[in-house]
C-alpha cells in the first residue's frame, strides 16, 4: 500500500499538468485565430494598395515637358554670383552695379567681364524672354 501513494500522487500531477497544458494550449489556439484574422486583413489591405499603385502609376505618368527647354548655367562661380545677385535684388542692375555685388574692383577689365557674361546668359536664355519668361519663374 505504501507504494501506491506515490504513484497516486504521480497520477495526480500528470493529470494536473496534462490539463494546464491543454488550457495553455487552447488559449495559445485562440490568439493564433487572431493573429491569424490581423494577418489576412493586414494583407487584403496590402493588396488593394498594390492594386491603386498599378491603376494610379499610368495616370500619372511623366509627359513630356510642355514648356522651353531651360538653358544650361555655367558652372563658373561668376555667373553664380551674377543670378544670386539678380535674385536678392530682384531688380535690373548695370554692369559696374553687378561687379560691386561680388566685391569686385570697379575698373574696365571687371566691367567689360561682367557685361560679357550678362550677354552670354542673356543670349543662352533668349528662349525664355521670348516665352515672356524670367529668371525668378524658372527657379534660375
Amino acid at each position: 500500500m505504501s507504494e501506491s501513494l506515490p504513484v497516486d500522487a504521480v497520477l495526480e500531477y500528470v493529470e494536473r499538468r496534462e490539463r494546464e497544458l491543454v488550457e495553455q494550449a487552447a488559449q495559445i489556439r485562440v490568439r493564433v485565430e487572431k493573429l491569424t484574422a490581423q494577418l489576412v486583413e493586414l494583407d487584403a489591405e496590402s493588396d488593394n494598395l498594390r492594386v491603386t499603385r498599378k491603376t494610379l502609376l499610368p495616370l500619372h505618368a511623366p509627359t513630356p515637358a510642355d514648356g522651353p527647354d531651360l538653358p544650361d548655367v555655367p558652372d563658373h562661380p561668376a555667373y553664380q554670383q551674377i543670378l544670386t545677385a539678380f535674385a536678392d535684388t530682384r531688380q535690373p542692375m548695370r554692369a559696374r552695379e553687378m561687379c560691386q555685388a561680388p566685391d569686385l574692383p570697379i575698373i574696365p577689365k571687371n566691367t567689360e567681364g561682367i557685361c560679357s557674361k550678362l550677354k552670354r546668359l542673356v543670349t543662352s536664355s533668349a528662349s525664355l524672354l521670348s516665352c515672356g519668361m524670367t529668371g525668378w519663374e524658372t527657379g534660375v
